[in-house]
């Protein structure tokens, strides 16, 4: 019975980890108050994701339908079994680059296929646990690479931004402009101006009234002007045909190993980005709130998300830092407020989509520019680059490829700089300083235990690892043979790797050829584990608790050991 009981006290965090935060709020008593804070919230989020789904959803390559789809369908997944009480799931503009290379290179069942992998890896690294491995992105990766994804966003729309007609739109930024500056004189008036509106309505909203949702006024006003007028600019009706007011049948996509072998590097890019994405969202609302997330929980939502809407005609699902936001500043108590969010957007599909036939693509162009100038944190950028060096060259790097080359790339060589600016940092950190009689206060504690002029004694701070193990054996590589001991402190020792021991250990073996015995002093338990399994023990290495018991045990063996020659 106690093991049973034990067991289960260890299965209880690994359980509530999986735990899906609806369920949390449900436990805690939900009641007609919340609900009307979650249903106002639900509403508000919804009047915002209504314009964005379709605008990133064309940038993407895909229709405004299948926009609103993935927010409908993965919304609602994201809410009902998510980690996070507040996150709102949809198309992200982080995925427009990715989505229209992919639409772009496989097709719109290729697109449907690389989600539908996605969701199953995302889901896999949840149940694996390795959602916590996320967090140690490096900061200026994600600054640079979110700049980045702006620029590639605000690209993709001067098209539509300036009315230009262009059949063929390359995905490279060099090659879109070189095609863009070539058709220039069909630039159209009219989209020009409807743009500029938008974007101007959207911050004078912003400012005079920020409760207001800007984004949904500025596209209504917008429509309303180019109907009214007649002017003669491109809307979702004349390229799309409208939207439809039904639900599309769920359906799953065409299968095959060449198929699935040919989409899998643009799953696995969806995978990296969505974990990384959703998290940061869900980060953004811990701060925000005070409440805590549970990462691996969230990524096996995210996973079932991107299934539920691939299988109705979506594409990647993710955790959208604004609408979060937005969501939060409503006022929202917890899941239910996302899951109405999606219950909104499916009531406006099913009631009014033909009104959507009317919304000028340059409008929805002025929204998704905003929606990028919104994407770079200057002031992160700004404090990044007084940081110093390694942080202006990890972000300059990852923003430069991620416009330039490959967003996928772009995180894993931001990522290793990242790391490399770490670890030349910390090994700065590890320092050997010679101890003096005053230093251990030996000679005023203890005057017999003071070292002599035989015995060496070095004190490491700071981490021994790889990066630091170099230069701290030059510095030890001091002993003589005229000394009998060399007693390293390694008191305030807190990382020990391989590299480290294997280093201690070749001191040893030199120690040991010239007849000098060494100590360590003060190691931790994990330290000490470390340096027995590398082998360093009797007689090659002895430990002590601290520097004053190794100067005296080595003393005695000094002494008794010239009391048995001498007998």
């Amino acid at each position: 019975m106690t093991d049973v009981k034990a067991l289960s006290r260890m299965e209880r965090p690994l359980l509530l980890s999986y735990t899906p935060k609806l369920l949390t709020v449900l436990r805690e008593g939900y009641g007609a108050a919340e609900l009307r804070k979650d249903t106002i919230a639900g509403l508000t989020v919804a009047i915002v994701a209504l314009p964005l789904s379709m605008a990133i959803a064309i940038a993407s390559g895909a229709t405004p339908a299948q926009g609103l789809y993935t927010s409908i369908f993965g919304g609602f997944l994201v809410s009902l079994l998510g980690g996070s009480r507040f996150q709102i799931g949809g198309p992200a503009g982080a995925f427009i680059i990715l989505v229209a290379a992919t639409v772009a290179k496989h097709g719109m069942d290729g697109l449907i296929l690389a989600t539908c992998l996605s969701g199953i890896m995302l889901t896999a690294v949840g149940v694996l646990r390795l959602g916590s491995f996320v967090q140690y992105v490096p900061f200026p990766v994600t600054v640079g690479f979110t700049a980045g994804i702006a620029v590639i966003i605000f690209a993709s729309q001067i098209k539509d931004l300036l009315g230009l007609a262009l059949l063929h739109e390359p995905g490279e930024i060099l090659e879109k402009i070189a095609a863009l500056w070539q058709v220039r004189t069909s630039i159209t008036p009219a989209a020009i101006a409807l743009a500029l509106t938008v974007v101007a309505l959207i911050l004078l909203l912003r400012r005079v009234r920020p409760t207001w949702p800007g984004m949904l006024i500025a596209i209504v006003v917008a429509s309303c002007g180019a109907f009214v007028l007649g002017l003669p600019v491109e809307t979702i009706g004349s390229r799309f045909g409208g939207i439809p007011s039904a639900l599309p049948r769920p359906a799953l996509p065409e299968v095959s190993l060449e198929k699935i072998s040919a989409v899998l590097p643009a799953a696995i890019s969806f995978t990296l980005l969505g974990s990384i994405e959703s998290l940061l969202s869900a980060v953004v609302a811990d701060g925000m709130t005070g409440r805590k997330h549970r990462s691996n929980c969230e990524l096996v939502a995210q996973g079932v998300a991107n299934i539920g809407a691939a299988l109705f005609g979506g594409f990647c699902v993710t955790g959208t830092v604004a609408r979060t936001a937005t969501n939060v500043r409503a006022g929202a108590h917890g899941p239910v407020a996302g899951m109405l969010h999606a219950v909104f957007l499916l009531v406006f599909v099913l009631i009014a989509a033909p009104l959507a036939a009317f919304i000028p693509l340059s409008a929805l162009a002025g929204v998704l520019a905003v929606v990028a100038w919104n994407m770079i944190d200057q002031s992160a950028i700004r404090i990044l680059i007084r940081s110093g060096i390694g942080e202006s060259v990890v972000l300059a790097t990852t923003f430069l490829l991620t416009v330039f080359r490959d967003l996928t790339e772009a995180i894993v060589i931001g990522i290793a700089l990242g790391g490399v600016v770490f670890i030349q940092r910390m090994s700065k950190a590890t320092s050997v300083t010679a101890h003096t009689h005053a230093d251990v206060g030996l000679a005023q504690a203890a005057p017999a235990l003071a070292p002599n002029e035989d015995i060496l004694v070095y004190r490491i701070d700071g981490p021994l690892f790889f990066g630091a193990a170099g230069s701290i054996a030059t510095a030890l590589d001091r002993i003589h043979e005229h000394q009998s001991a060399l007693i390293l402190d390694l008191t305030n020792v807190s990382v020990l790797d391989a590299t480290g021991s294997n280093m201690l250990l070749d001191l040893s073996r030199k120690a040991d050829s010239q007849s000098v015995t060494l100590w360590t002093a003060g190691a931790r338990p994990s330290i000490l584990r470390s340096l027995r399994v590398h082998g360093l023990q009797p007689p090659f290495c002895h430990h002590a608790a601290n520097v004053a018991k190794a100067v005296a045990h080595h003393r005695a063996a000094v002494a008794e050991k010239s009391e048995t020659a001498d007998a």
